[in-house]
């Protein structure tokens, strides 16, 4: 039996997730919507393996991924997502979830790759399995989103959800003052001029979706 921690913003996916995993035999100590908790969440509970969603609030799985990977290495990250873009199962993996599995998977499969996982191996749906093939191809072309530290990924994500920042400090117990720092090096760093070119950045590269970027009028009232 696994210990298991649920990151999905969906109640209803983290509801059917427990659901089958516990009718099959293993444990969920716990579950949250908000990327922001998942690595507080397994810091203090410190599970066998954290069943991740990409698409969460406040900070994006695929740096959820890169902190819990950092700070609790004990725990296995399997990935379960509706992103099958090559861009997504590469990075995921490169920053080392032990899996990746398509939500459309049927339920057998999921407890495959949690079995697979819990036992130390690596997991990822057969419709996936070419698009890892891209793994080492990625790192000949680096990233300038990889040179930016954790804390500027968080204010990236937070900014890009459209909150003012003493919105995002209060949410990241930081200064307005430091956000904004953050802000200048984040948009300087990746070559955006303007708050639109933030969100448009961050959602051609899936840090956030449209619902979470919220209305369009968000966008227009904030200005660079």
């Amino acid at each position: 039996m696994a210990t298991i921690v649920l990151a999905d913003d969906h109640a209803l996916m983290r509801a059917g997730l427990r659901r089958l995993l516990e009718t099959r035999g293993q444990a969920v100590i716990g579950e949250t919507g908000d990327g922001l908790e998942v690595t507080r969440l397994v810091n203090r509970l410190q599970p066998d393996i954290l069943l991740l969603d990409l698409g969460l609030p406040g900070l994006h799985g695929l740096e959820v991924l890169r902190l819990v990977r950092s700070s609790v290495p004990t725990t296995k990250i399997l990935v379960v997502s509706a992103y099958h873009r090559s861009d997504y199962v590469v990075n995921a993996l490169r920053s080392g979830a032990s899996g990746y599995v398509l939500k459309g998977a049927e339920p057998d499969e999921l407890m495959d790759a949690v079995l697979t996982v819990s036992r130390g191996g690596c997991y990822v749906s057969p419709s996936l399995e070419s698009l890892a093939i891209g793994i080492d191809d990625a790192d000949a072309h680096p990233d300038p989103y990889d040179s930016l530290s954790p804390r500027q990924r968080q204010v990236l994500h937070l900014l890009a959800e459209c909150l003012p920042n003493q919105d995002v400090a209060d949410r990241l117990f930081i200064s307005a003052r430091t956000v904004e720092s953050h802000r200048l090096f984040v948009m300087k760093r990746l070559g955006l001029r303007t708050r639109a070119d933030l969100l448009l950045y961050a959602l051609r590269r899936g840090i956030v979706t449209l619902d979470e970027a919220g209305r369009p009028e968000a966008v227009r009232v904030q200005s660079a």
